[in-house]
Order: structure tokens, then sequence, then C-alpha cells
């Protein structure tokens, strides 16, 4: 029995553990012993213990409770955390997920006391060092023993840092195990939408079961904390809605809402308020969001992931960022980079608003990427 050591604190991370902890439970339960620590880097109960629940992890053994705050102040505290669990727990595998501080906190605690450390998302970038994730990405990747990147881009990405595709095992941090088995939430997209079309109710609370909506979501702190670039944002969203007549629903996170009311000006406040079709709506349940991305008409957003789960479902997707690690999408013409550009935004959507997709995506795999990460963890542990 091997016991592995899922460190997540975001509420990405949480999605993606889920498809982790669902291969364990249905195929290596006897085998593998998973320990779940969460750092408390998200801390409202609506990001957070909902996700659990919904999508069937099981709960946090620990909960470091660190909350938010500067970037050093909360580093500190998740990795004197992690390494006095690490101790107390004795795990042969530290695994990490995508590019938060709760990922670089768990890689530099396993890496310094010699713990292998398994990298699921690993090679993505961005090229924007100005970036906090981009930052926690490359230095979780190079104290990784195990690299899975979710695409072949991710691949050619570690491949130019000098990582060798091809090594064998025993693996270490200094032979590193570099593979692509597809992306796990792709595996969670084809497990959840079947699901989320008999549980979800959330198209007919909106009201929204025959109406054509856009879907969108804003949270990077380069937009919600830039008064112009949010302005311009807020300012492209309701010119949409209204020259289109259609609606868009906006699940806003707690600190997006706050900076919306900090930074908008009063004129599109009152304009926002009196708009028939901006809605505002609270964060959403997994499931509740996987149902309106697969029925929205159009997804508007900065976020990595739904930008993917729009691809999955065959939306056609507007960036507000002016790169994105999924480059994929851009190439396969699902989507477009507009950043917080007002006159972008605008005319992308002209672009995309009856574009259909081709739903063939192989790329991102055949939707069983977290059974091959175990198989081959497994295999090369009793090597």
């Amino acid at each position: 029995m091997i016991k592995i050591f899922t460190v997540i604190g975001a509420r990405p991370q949480i999605i993606k553990a889920a498809a982790i902890s669902r291969a364990i439970r249905s195929k290596f339960s006897k085998v593998i012993e998973e320990v779940i620590v969460h750092t408390g880097q998200h801390y409202d109960v609506n990001m957070s213990e909902i996700f659990f629940e919904e999508l069937s992890i099981p709960k946090p053994t620990h909960n470091l409770s660190i909350g938010s705050g500067k970037h050093g102040a909360q580093m500190a505290k998740m990795i004197a955390g992690i390494e006095n669990l690490i101790e107390e727990e004795k795990p042969n595998f530290i695994l990490i997920y995508g590019d938060t501080n709760s990922t670089l906190a768990g890689a530099l605690a396993a890496s310094k006391i010699h713990i292998p450390v398994i990298h699921i998302e690993a090679g993505l970038r961005s090229y924007n060092k100005g970036m906090p994730e981009e930052i926690n990405r490359i230095l979780s990747d190079h104290v990784s023993t195990y690299l899975f990147p979710p695409t072949e881009i991710g691949l050619e990405n570690l491949k130019k840092e000098g990582f060798t595709l091809n090594n064998k095992p025993p693996y270490s941090i200094d032979n590193p195990a570099v593979f692509n088995f597809g992306d796990i939430m792709y595996d969670n997209s084809c497990y959840f939408s079947e699901i989320a079309e008999k549980k979800s109710d959330i198209l007919s609370s909106l009201d929204i079961e025959n109406e054509n909506f856009i879907l969108s979501t804003i949270h990077r702190d380069n937009n919600t904390d830039n008064p112009k670039r949010l302005n311009d944002i807020f300012r492209s969203l309701l010119d949409i809605s209204s020259k289109y007549g259609v609606k868009i629903i906006l699940p806003l996170h707690p600190r997006t809402l706050k900076q919306k009311n900090l930074h908008l000006t009063d004129e599109l406040i009152e304009e926002i308020n009196r708009s028939p079709n901006i809605k505002i709506i609270q964060p959403v349940s997994f499931l509740d969001m996987i149902q309106l991305e697969r029925k929205a008409k159009l997804i508007i957003t900065d976020s990595g992931g739904v930008q993917k789960e729009a691809f999955f479902f065959g939306k056609p997707c507007l960036i507000l960022r002016p790169e994105t690690e999924w480059v994929e999408i851009i190439e396969m013409g699902g989507g477009e980079l507009c950043d917080a550009d007002y006159d972008k935004i605008v005319t992308s959507f002209d672009k995309f608003i009856s574009k259909k997709l081709d739903k063939q995506h192989s790329f991102y795999g055949d939707g069983n990427a977290a059974e091959q990460m175990l198989e081959l963890i497994l295999s090369s542990a009793n090597e």
C-alpha cells in the first residue's frame, strides 16, 4: 500500500482532485491510500466545502486554514504546515495540481525533505512571468519527479526547458517521468456532464431554460484590481447584452463583486443595475457550472479551466487575457484572445456568436487520464 498526500487549496484544485480520488476508489483502493490536505487558500464555504460534497471527494484529512494574505506570508505558513504533516503522515508521494500558491508550497515542502512530487498539469506556460501562476508552475515543475502535462504542447514546453521525455525508471527528481496521458478535467467533464443534466436546476432557477444566454466569469486580479480594465470589460458586456438582446449570466467570485463596486464608475454601475439582461449571481456549484457551460451560446472568461470546459462542450470562448496556456483552443479556432480591450471583445463577439465548433479534441486525452497516471506511479513504485 502506498500513501499519496494530495495538496489542494483552491476551487479548481478541488474539482481536479475529484478525478484522481474517483480513480483511486474505483480501481486502486487496495493499493493506494489518499490523504487530502486542504491549505485553506480558498476558505469560503460556497467556494470550497460544497464541492467536496457534490463531487463525492473525501473530506480533507487535514485543513491548515491558512486563508488569504500576502504571497510570502501565505506561502510560509503553508510550507511549514505541510512539512509538519509530511513528518506526521510519512507519505510516499506528494500530489499537487496546477499553479496556485498551494501548489508551490506543496512542491517546496516535499522536495526539501526528499518526498517525490507528482505534478498534474505540468508544462503549462503563458510565457508571462508577471503572472504569479507562471512562477508557481515553473518552480513546481523543476522540483517534481512525475510531471503530467495535459497536452502535447505542455510536453514540448518541458522539453524546451531541458526535461528528457523518455527517461526510464527508477524515477527521481534528477530523472523525472514526463508523460502526457491527457487532461483530468476532460475526465471530469465526461463523467459529470450527465450527472449535471439530471441533478442541476440552475437553468430553471434563473429562468433561462428556453433562452440563448452568454456565460461570463471574471476573477483574475489583473482584471479585477485594475479600474480601467474592469470598466472596459463590464462596458463591453453591457453593450453586447443591449445590442443583441441576450442575457449574460455572471457568477461572480466574492472578491470580484467587491472590486466591481469599488472600481466601476457610478454611471456604469447604475446602467448594469437597470439592465434586464445582466444577471449577477453568487458563485455556483460545479454541476451548475457544467450545466451553464453546456447550455450557453458563448462563454466570456479569464479562467483557464472555464476556457477548456467551453471547448470540451463545443462553445466558442472569448478570453479576457492577453495570452493563454491553452493555445490549442486558439489554434483550433475555438476562441479568441481579447484581453480587456473593449473593441476586441465586441468585435470578437460579432465573429463568434454564430460559430459552431467541432467537438473532436483528442489532444485532451480519452477521458481516462487519471487511471493512466496512477498506473504509471504504481508500476514505477514497485520497481
